[in-house]
């Protein structure tokens, strides 16, 4: 009887803790930071994690109760405090953070209360293995050709590749449920995730168990702060490495296990497989192709770049830190495209993702107008547009009241700090040209880098012109897209030859930019106007014979509409 009491008493607390959880704050902790002993069985797809974490109350209660999560593919074994077990409930708790679709939830109570901005230090062990999973993408309708093309992650004998948060959550964290099904969630769960860990440090001592003979694989992962270890006495088939990141910033921790051959051209490693050196040694030879112009804009690369190769040529692409996961391909100009981009971040950073990402992604449309034209960098463009036209709808991305929860410096939307930057950057160069771009570039410093205002500080000194105004629709703010049609084309043939031809342009859109205007007729002449957000712009231009219509708007800038952007001018009104 007293055997039936106890036992019901103990159901009784776990479910008032599981039903608790529901009302928890999952994002009041940050981790500030983690020293984990990561092992990894290739053979055995699993991964065993010990270790410690540090926890910082971010929130502005204090906190009693800790939430730690991890991949739903794996077991919480131990939280323990000055090496005293702590209670825990763990719970399977449903999110898109992980390639499973959900996530381990270990809900633990706390020694003591943890004052906001207070620090605590956990001891934790947890286990499992890491096949290739994609649950989350099939759920929502993605076949599963495509799924296994996305989420690649797995820990197995020939390849391993493991993503951190929103791929795989083989490390912490702590975040409310992020639905890939449900409009911004995921980029905004994982956004507030990634501001939250900027400065935390982590350190990892990961060791591969082998259980075959021959030479050991491979440990890359993406940061620069990595040595390799030598196993301890008796342990042949164990080999390892100790990397920090310091801080982690916008690095999203990965690390890869296989055996490659190494091409290494100093300012990049090409880690390709064995059959593919013919193909990764173009590679190597494109990269003599591309460096002249990512050092006439920023000068030598200050590090390595790092070239993965991912097997599969459909694999997505992944890149974080100074990795680039791809697939290699016979396809130079892919190739010289995927190293302008990893180049550019060899070359130049900043903690600002939308500078970061955004100017590594206009090199490599730097790079194809150098040679191929403007007309391929746009269209190039606009293969990136579509994908963020969709994160700029009103009723896809709910604003607040000042339009700043989803601008370019807070959005974790990789479709609008990669995408809609890189055509932020393209604008800036049209508008300020080449030459004082470079400049202020030149003079950037990213630990300067403190306040939003400071690189449009650096372009004003350069250029004597007050661009506050398309910074605050373009990046302070989210102000949509321009949307510019042309309103009227009234052309009065001259006393000498020609036509002068005056175009007003309206925009409807909130968003103000400097657009190209053009007159055609047979020939055509180009001119800019800035047209602000819900304004008109007036502009004249002279053509030497008849006008046959006008354009508003050569791609370069992105619109919502661009059905409106042709007048025609009637043969009678050319008279």
């Amino acid at each position: 009887m007293n055997f039936r009491v106890v036992h019901f008493c103990f159901l009784g607390a776990l479910c008032v803790s599981v039903v608790s959880a529901f009302s928890l704050e999952r994002e009041a902790f940050a981790f500030a930071n983690y020293d984990l002993n990561v092992q990894v069985e290739p053979e055995q797809h699993r991964l065993a994690v010990r270790g410690r974490v540090a926890l910082r109350n971010d929130s502005s209660q204090p906190q009693k109760t800790a939430i730690l999560q991890i991949s739903s593919s794996l077991d919480w074994r131990s939280v323990k405090a000055g090496e005293k077990p702590l209670q825990f409930v763990s719970q399977i708790y449903t999110s898109d953070l992980d390639h499973t679709g959900a996530l381990s939830e270990a809900i633990v109570s706390l020694p003591q209360v943890v004052v906001p901005k207070g620090t605590f230090e956990l001891e934790i062990a947890y286990e499992g293995v890491v096949p290739l999973n994609t649950t989350r993408l099939t759920r929502i309708g993605t076949p599963e050709a495509a799924a296994r093309t996305t989420d690649w992650d797995q820990i197995s004998s020939k390849f391993t590749a493991v993503r951190g948060a929103g791929y795989v959550a083989w490390y912490p964290i702590a975040t409310e449920a992020a639905n890939l099904s449900d409009g911004n969630s995921m980029f905004d769960t994982l956004g507030r995730w990634k501001r939250r860990e900027a400065d935390s440090q982590v350190q990892l001592h990961v060791n591969v168990l082998r259980e075959s003979v021959g030479a050991p694989p491979e440990i890359i992962l993406n940061t620069a702060g990595c040595r390799r270890t030598s196993p301890p006495e008796g342990q042949g088939q164990l080999v390892g490495a100790e990397c920090a990141f310091q801080p982690l910033g916008q690095t999203i921790p990965a690390f890869v296990i296989a055996s490659y051959s190494l091409l290494n051209r100093g300012i990049v490693r090409i880690h390709c497989l064995t059959e593919h050196k013919s193909i990764a040694e173009r590679y190597a030879e494109a990269t003599d192709k591309v460096l002249p112009l990512i050092t006439n804009w920023f000068g030598p690369p200050r590090a390595e770049a790092q070239v993965v190769e991912l097997p599969g040529s459909a694999a997505v692409p992944f890149e974080s830190g100074n990795l680039l996961l791809t697939p290699l391909g016979d396809d130079l100009k892919l190739a010289q495209i995927s190293l302008a981009h990893a180049l550019t971040h060899a070359a130049f950073t900043s903690p600002r993702p939308w500078i970061h990402e955004g100017l590594a992604h206009f090199m490599q449309a730097l790079y194809l107008e150098q040679t191929s034209g403007r007309q391929t960098a746009l269209d190039y463009m606009g293969l990136h547009r579509s994908a963020f036209l969709d994160a700029e709808r009103p009723d896809f991305a709910p604003r607040s009241e000042d339009a700043t929860d989803h601008s370019l410096l807070n959005t974790a939307s990789e479709e609008l700090y990669r995408g809609k930057a890189m055509y932020v950057w393209w604008m800036l160069r049209d508008m300020v040209g080449e030459p004082a771009l470079k400049k202020a570039l030149a003079g950037y410093h990213p630990e300067q880098d403190k306040e939003p205002s400071y690189l449009p500080r650096l372009i004003a000194a350069q250029t004597q012109r007050d661009l506050e105004w398309f910074f605050d629709d373009w990046v302070y703010r989210d102000r949509g897209l321009p949307d510019f049609r042309v309103a009227s084309a009234f052309p009065r043939k001259m006393l000498t030859e020609g036509y002068m031809v005056t175009v007003t342009v309206e925009n409807l859109g909130g968003a103000g930019a400097e657009v190209p205007v053009t007159v055609r007729f047979g020939g055509e002449v180009t001119k800019r106007l800035e047209v602000r957000g819900k304004n008109k712009g007036v502009i004249r231009m002279e053509v030497p014979a008849a006008p046959r219509e006008a354009v508003v708007n050569d791609s370069s800038i992105p619109e919502s509409d661009t059905t409106n952007n042709t007048f025609k001018i009637q043969a009678e009104d050319s008279k």
